[in-house]
């Protein structure tokens, strides 16, 4: 547990630490490559949401524990959104964003951030997502 002095923030910090070492568990890196998971979530979360409308992105981030909601909307330009890819784009454009080394490809990676966060978002919500995209994108989102 990170100790930031005041126990809301304290939970916040753990909650992303906790995603974090889901993303490392399932890629199967070790602690020390936590700046790859978090640069992992943060090229999946904001292509996810520049792919999504105002509305649906906003409806996604609010299911996002507190601290990766900041991550999630840093930077948005909601008035640019939604930006149209296929699944090729949408891996290119992570890809482009995640300056480390791929074991395994970009698909891959994108999958097991996606998968993690399957897991901290109503299922509902999940298949609305799912719902929205592409064939090409939804076709690696886990169901």
């Amino acid at each position: 547990m990170v100790a930031a002095g005041f126990s809301s923030f304290d939970t916040m910090v753990d909650k992303a630490n906790h995603v974090l070492k889901e993303i490392e568990h399932a890629y199967g890196w070790p602690k020390e490559r936590r700046k790859q998971s978090y640069a992992a979530l943060r090229a999946v979360l904001h292509h996810l949401r520049d792919r999504l409308s105002v509305d649906e992105a906003v409806h996604f981030g609010a299911q996002l524990p507190t601290l990766l909601r900041g991550v999630y909307y840093d930077g948005w330009k909601p008035a640019e959104t939604p930006v149209k890819l296929t699944g090729e784009e949408f891996f290119r454009r992570v890809r482009h964003d995640f300056p480390y080394a791929i074991e395994g490809d970009t698909e891959q990676l994108v999958r097991t951030v996606l998968h993690v966060l399957e897991n901290h978002i109503s299922e509902g919500e999940w298949k609305d997502l799912k719902a929205r995209m592409p064939d090409s994108m939804s076709a690696v989102m886990p169901s």
